[in-house]
């Protein structure tokens, strides 16, 4: 391990194969899938690698210190692994399509109509008149101002103020 510490690739390659074989059994038997196993192992070397330095040998084997890495990496990776399924379920589940009820589309539709048949009585007679032929009866602008003796313009006003009404009766944001 103090070899290694030193940048010894040939103490990394022996202390590797003296102990790859223990360190990869130990992640299976936490991770329970090879490949990610395999992954899991080769970031332990890794971290030993880059960490060999840090190795107290008055704390304890060198054996000891790499295991306790593995332990620590797979039970990582267990837990990641975890968190990303639940974080999947849970988007799955909230996206799921939901079901068309038709009972309560047309309670819904039939309330919505009521809130637009009571901000119409806000209107004046005048932009009620403009509105409900343009919108209800589907009419072109010109035809409402054909049917009701105004000039274009005017028709278009009284449609467009009538509609502004109703959007602040209604609490549609602009």
């Amino acid at each position: 391990m103090r070899r290694s510490a030193r940048g010894d690739e040939a103490a990394f390659a022996e202390l590797y194969d003296a102990t790859s074989r223990r360190v990869y059994g130990l992640v299976l038997r936490i991770v329970r899938d090879p490949a990610m196993s395999e992954e899991v192992t080769q970031e332990v070397y890794l971290d030993v690698w880059r960490t060999s330095a840090r190795f107290d040998s008055a704390r304890g084997s060198a054996l000891s210190w790499l295991m306790t890495i593995a332990h620590r990496a797979a039970v990582d990776r267990v837990r990641s692994s975890e968190a990303s399924r639940r974080r999947d379920d849970a988007h799955a589940a909230a996206n799921q399509p939901v079901e068309f009820d038709q009972t309560a589309e047309a309670a819904s539709s039939s309330l919505e109509a009521q809130r637009v048949r009571k901000a119409l009585l806000t209107l004046t007679e005048a932009q009620r008149s403009a509105v409900e032929l343009a919108y209800l009866g589907g009419y072109t602008h010109t035809e409402v101002a054909s049917l009701l003796g105004l000039p274009l313009g005017t028709a278009k006003t009284r449609i467009r103020d009538g509609l502004i009404r109703l959007r602040d009766t209604l609490g549609v944001p602009a």
